[in-house]
């Protein structure tokens, strides 16, 4: 029995890519949420395949990893050339709030739970390759690394891994791409430090990696929380590469979480 009212799967013969589209609707959303995501070919017998959870950043939606960042053709080449092993790459909408939910429960909705909850569900029920058993990863970029860092770390065990690109560290830092005034978020959000999440689960996060270019404006932001880290002693890694906040960046780097996350889910 299927935990959600209304369910929409893209059909095979119209795909394209290994796309697969998918809608649902949750109370978590009062509404409907759509997810993009990349099935890979396996063997029939396959089954419990890991999942890999990818948060886009603002202005974007569920299609945008694939249609912008082209992560599909990234994981597809990746598990061609046996640098991982097949695992469903999983691209949802943040919720459509505003330019960006943030990932986090507010104006009577919670889209921290939609993420957490609501998509592992729907992949596990609907695509035959995932399963109870599938490993669960995440990542995300801009505000997306934002969610990955805060929901990886509000949940600790529910992940194998975390990653982050061109991440907002602190919630404030909203405040330079969103038109909504974050006094729209409740104010135990606007007082939201990633480090201060890291720092509480410390002891049960499971292993963290975190980039950002060097051309990136949030490039001193993502130095500072890499400082904070060594001062907690969290194990972390933590790397710069060439360019800006933008989706040459992201194109290029999304190959690190690809192998970080088959690095912690592989036996």
């Amino acid at each position: 029995m299927s935990s959600f009212r209304t369910i929409e799967l893209s059909d095979s013969p119209y795909e394209n890519d290994g796309l697969r589209f998918l809608t649902v609707k949750t109370n978590n959303l009062k509404g409907r949420g759509d997810i993009c995501l990349f099935v890979p070919e396996v063997a029939t017998t396959l089954t419990n395949l890991p999942i890999y959870i990818l948060l886009h950043g603002v202005y974007g939606s569920a299609w945008v990893w694939a249609l912008k960042g082209g992560a599909h053709h990234t994981a597809k080449h990746l598990m061609e050339t046996g640098e991982i092993a097949p695992a469903i790459v999983v691209m949802p909408s943040d919720g459509l709030w505003g330019d960006g939910s943030g990932y986090l429960a507010h104006q009577e909705k919670d889209f921290a739970n939609w993420i957490v909850s609501d998509v592992p569900k729907a992949v596990i029920e609907n695509i035959p390759t995932a399963g109870a058993e599938s490993k669960l990863c995440i990542g995300g970029l801009s505000m997306g690394g934002f969610g990955a860092l805060h929901l990886g770390a509000s949940h600790p065990t529910k992940f194998q891994a975390i990653s982050a690109h061109s991440a907002i560290t602190k919630f404030d830092g909203m405040g330079n791409f969103v038109e909504e005034p974050l006094a729209s978020y409740p104010l135990k959000h606007q007082k939201t430090d990633v480090i201060d999440l890291l720092k509480a689960t410390q002891n049960t996060l499971p292993p963290l990696r975190f980039d950002c270019g060097l051309q990136d404006d949030l490039l001193q932001d993502n130095r500072i929380l890499h400082e904070q880290l060594k001062t907690f002693d969290i194990p972390h890694s933590y790397q710069e590469f060439e360019g800006g906040h933008e989706w040459s960046y992201w194109q290029k780097n999304v190959a690190h979480s690809l192998r970080f996350f088959d690095q912690h889910c592989t036996p």
